[in-house]
């Protein structure tokens, strides 16, 4: 098993050049199978655990993603980045803890963004949110771990505000100390180009989560260093199992069980990585 230093250095060097995608296992088989395709870094998902364990994203505690995590990252050889949400916290000192025993689980890297959790106020306010940054930043130094730090504006995301504010907080974020920032939402090149432009030389974590009709190629000819895909993994395999067991309770058919892999490919997938 690699050490967790190892690791942390080795996502860090990632961060310095070129473009990688960072996808997002939602439990240990699909980490170690995307370990096993050559990607060099993984996230974990909000909202794919969630579902996987009968919850709507965001329900779940902060027991159970730190347990999640350390599942995540001591599975595999990779370095693992943990979505962190909100820490868990609204006031920077109780983000800080938390920050500590995140970094705790092992993972080489987490994200802390700017969303409250309550649909009626979604934002924390600009001075409050790049506090949080800032008192997390403080808590992975104070532990001294190199442990890569994402800030998250939400704004876009969850149309609440534009990309005019989600670029002035990404630029206090920096500023505060996160080493990578990342607007969910954006879509378009010229969104893309802007909040590269915006925090360079920072590198910028882009989320490709939808089929935008672009590819890991042109996205790093836009300057994005990081691609993610969120839960668009674990929304695949949910996808595939809705509609194949919704086909057997409507109309008593098995047909979409024609050419899946079969029971001793996977047997012998896991067995090779024990």
């Amino acid at each position: 098993m690699v050490a967790v230093g190892e690791k942390t250095r080795a996502f860090r060097k990632l961060h310095e050049q070129g473009c990688f995608v960072i996808p997002n296992p939602w439990n240990i088989g699909s980490a170690r199978y995307l370990e096993k395709l050559g990607f060099k870094a993984l996230a974990t998902t909000s909202s794919g655990y969630a579902h996987s364990q009968g919850l709507a994203d965001g329900a779940l505690t902060r027991d159970q993603a730190l347990a999640h995590f350390r599942d995540i990252a001591a599975a595999v050889d990779i370095p693992v980045n943990a979505d962190f949400e909100n820490g868990f916290a609204h006031e920077p000192d109780a983000v800080a803890a938390n920050v500590r025993l995140c970094i705790d689980t092992g993972v080489a890297g987490l994200s802390i963004e700017d969303f409250t959790g309550d649909a009626a106020n979604p934002l924390y306010d600009h001075d409050l949110a790049t506090a949080r940054v800032k008192a997390a930043r403080a808590a992975i130094d104070r532990i001294g771990s190199a442990a890569v730090l994402t800030a998250r504006a939400e704004g876009v995301l969850h149309g609440c505000s534009d990309l005019a504010d989600a670029i002035r907080r990404i630029k206090a974020f920096a500023a505060a100390g996160a080493d990578c920032l990342y607007v969910p939402g954006i879509r378009t090149r010229g969104e893309i180009e802007a909040v590269v432009e915006a925090v360079a030389p920072k590198p910028v974590n882009f989320l490709n989560s939808a089929a935008l009709g672009l590819t890991v190629t042109e996205i790093a000819e836009l300057g994005v260093r990081r691609i993610s895909i969120g839960g668009a993994l674990a929304r695949v395999a949910m996808h595939a199992f809705i509609k194949s067991a919704t086909e057997i309770a409507k109309y008593g058919k098995f047909d979409s069980f024609d050419g899946i892999i079969s029971n001793a490919q996977l047997n012998k997938f896991f067995a090779s990585e024990i």
